[in-house]
């Protein structure tokens, strides 16, 4: 095998993350649905008997599975090409990465199930393109678009909610808008990791189903223009002329962001905080063996948005990533952190910052285990 094989699904919001860094960086890789008899005999098992998606089996057969790990597998093989040099814009970056990654799952699955006039043959066809051509592709598909559903639900994409969930994500597709209107990417033209956590919804969901997709186009142009400018290899920065292909100099921050961080903050943070709660409550009860498996919800979370109660399952995950963004600000040097916690404070994220689980987190096996 001379090329990477990444198993995943053009409407799967996880493949969008480790597709786009992969375009990005020029590995040779094809894309392959998880449906052929290799993937389930020889990769699945490698990678930690899941069949979730995304799944890379590497040229020389290594088996990688989840988004962030396959990209940490190339920045470390490629000299960490996409880590900003600058202190606070690389803390920023991974904040960013768990933002996109984990904090824009409700508006991705309401965006996603909650509109059918618009979305259901769509969504049906690519639905049964994931099934194996041996099986019963209609029926099958019918279940896991169901259990979708349902996982909307989960997070908290709930009819008492929905008006909330749409009028925080406007907010926040417009503050997006205005930034991608200054700046190619997140840190002027060149994307980093931050950019690729934010690509997975802004992808496979929101910028692709036909309901968000059409919203995007007729509201945010500048911010669709982006979701195009990651899945191409150019920079295609062809609308800022004198953008060079680089983070910005100085370690500069942009305004712009602190916006968008202000956005984030209002449904991101209560139920960050609300998760933490729940999980170190989980563990407390349950006092997990070392090294075992880190499931993917642990009970449901309950905080309240702008006067909207909501339930929404805790997520492990979540703190896994949050990890690799604290063990970050910690390492900086005083003058750093205090700009940052300014920052951060401005855009309403310092709880983020404090919030901590009382087990750590890690990887073994290809999966998320306890510490």
């Amino acid at each position: 095998m001379s090329f990477h094989t990444l198993y995943g699904a053009p409407l799967s919001l996880y493949t969008g993350r480790p597709r786009s860094y992969l375009i990005k960086s020029g590995e040779s890789y094809k894309e392959k649905t998880p449906t052929t008899r290799h993937f389930l005999d020889t990769v699945v098992p490698k990678a930690g008997g899941r069949q979730g998606m995304p799944t890379l089996e590497t040229a020389t057969g290594e088996v990688i599975r989840d988004g962030a790990a396959i990209i940490d597998h190339f920045e470390a093989l490629n000299n960490h090409t996409f880590k900003p040099r600058g202190a606070k814009q690389h803390v920023m970056s991974l904040l960013f990465d768990v933002l996109g990654a984990e904090g824009l799952m409700r508006p991705a699955m309401h965006y996603r199930w909650d509109f059918p006039e618009e979305n259901l043959n769509f969504l049906t066809f690519h639905f049964e393109s994931c099934i194996p051509g041996w099986l019963d592709k209609k029926s099958i598909a019918q279940k896991s678009m169901n259990k979708m559903r349902n996982a909307g639900q989960m997070f908290g994409a709930v009819p008492e909610s929905f008006e909330v969930v749409e009028a925080l994500y406007l907010r926040l597709v417009d503050s997006l808008n205005e930034h991608f209107g200054e700046h190619p990417y997140l840190f002027g033209g060149k994307p980093c990791i931050g950019d690729f956590g934010l690509i997975a919804p802004f992808y496979g969901h929101l910028g692709r189903d036909p309901a968000p997709l059409s919203l995007m186009q007729s509201r945010a142009v500048r911010l669709f223009r982006w979701v195009e400018r990651m899945n191409r290899p150019e920079p295609d920065t062809g609308e800022f002329e004198l953008e060079p292909d680089d983070y910005l100099q100085g370690d500069e921050i942009p305004d712009s962001l602190i916006a968008v961080l202000k956005q984030f903050s209002t449904d991101f943070v209560p139920e960050t905080l609300a998760a933490a709660e729940t999980i170190n409550a989980w563990l407390d009860a349950e006092n997990p063996k070392f090294q075992a498996i880190a499931e993917r919800g642990v009970g449901m979370a309950e905080f309240s948005v702008e006067g909207i109660g909501f339930k929404a399952l805790a997520q492990p995950y979540r703190f896994y990533l949050l990890q690799r963004f604290h063990e970050a600000f910690d390492q900086l040097g005083k003058n750093d952190r205090d700009a940052l916690a300014s920052i951060f404070e401005a855009g309403g994220m310092t709880p983020v910052l404090q919030v901590r689980l009382t087990r750590q987190l890690g990887r073994l096996n290809n999966r998320e285990v306890w510490l």
